[in-house]
């Protein structure tokens, strides 16, 4: 009872602006696959309270970073197709790789929340479901029509409804850089305490799908991983805080 009533103090009285208290607690992370999919096997994990960003990192927060630090504005900005720019502050910043992303966190005295900390959150306390607001998909999926030009549906930060935590648009709205290393295999050997994930690797993961994206791909547990250099339309990022 003590260690929950510190949690709700903290979540009431300490937390950082636009950031929401993840309670600490275990969960069994990914989803067992007869297949070998990247997300089996399922596997307890225990989650230590972290703050987290109620939604993704806007174009009007990223652009605070790069007049504070003359750092590049993203791949896309000033591009409408993209929803990128001051034209659409709310709409959360594409175009920044994972690098850009982890400073952009640092210097917001922030950081990437890891994978096991995204998908515990994106949860919201459920047990064993596909997505963050249930086991069904509710939202209608948005894509471009054949034959018609080809436009971006990306909408602007919160407009999904959030999850039992408070978080907006965990799924389907653009994928979120997470900080760790990606590894196919990672999960056979993911130590159940505040996994961080490998040590080595090529990649890092990506998390939540986004509007062009599959049901598969906005559940959960799905994993999807992009070079560290890389920048796309369609990925964007959150951050996390410790405690």
């Amino acid at each position: 009872m003590e260690f929950h009533n510190k949690q709700n103090k903290l979540s009431k009285e300490n937390s950082p602006q636009g950031m929401v208290l993840i309670p600490g607690g275990q969960f069994v992370m990914g989803k067992d696959s007869d297949q070998g999919a990247d997300y089996s096997p399922a596997h307890t994990v225990q989650i230590d309270p972290f703050y987290l960003d109620v939604q993704e990192v806007t174009n009007a927060d990223y652009f605070k970073f790069c007049q504070d630090t003359h750092y590049e504005l993203p791949e896309y900005w000033g591009t409408e197709k993209f929803r990128s720019g001051l034209e659409f502050p709310n709409y959360p910043v594409v175009g920044v790789n994972w690098s850009f992303a982890k400073e952009y966190a640092e210097w917001a005295e922030r950081r990437l929340p890891t994978e096991a900390e995204w998908e515990y959150a994106a949860r919201g306390g459920l047990i064993a479901n596909d997505f963050p607001t249930g086991n069904d998909w509710n939202i209608p999926l948005r894509r471009n029509t054949p034959g018609k030009d080809w436009q971006n549906l990306i909408v602007e930060a919160k407009s999904f409804d959030p999850n039992a935590y408070g978080l907006f648009d965990m799924s389907c709205n653009v994928w979120e850089w997470v900080a760790d290393i990606y590894n196919e295999k990672y999960y056979n050997k993911s130590p159940k305490n505040n996994p961080k994930g490998p040590e080595k690797g090529a990649l890092r993961v990506i998390r939540g799908g986004s509007w062009h994206s599959g049901v598969t791909c906005k559940k959960v547990y799905f994993r999807k991983a992009l070079p560290s250099n890389w920048v796309d339309f369609a990925v964007g990022f959150r951050c996390a805080k410790d405690i």
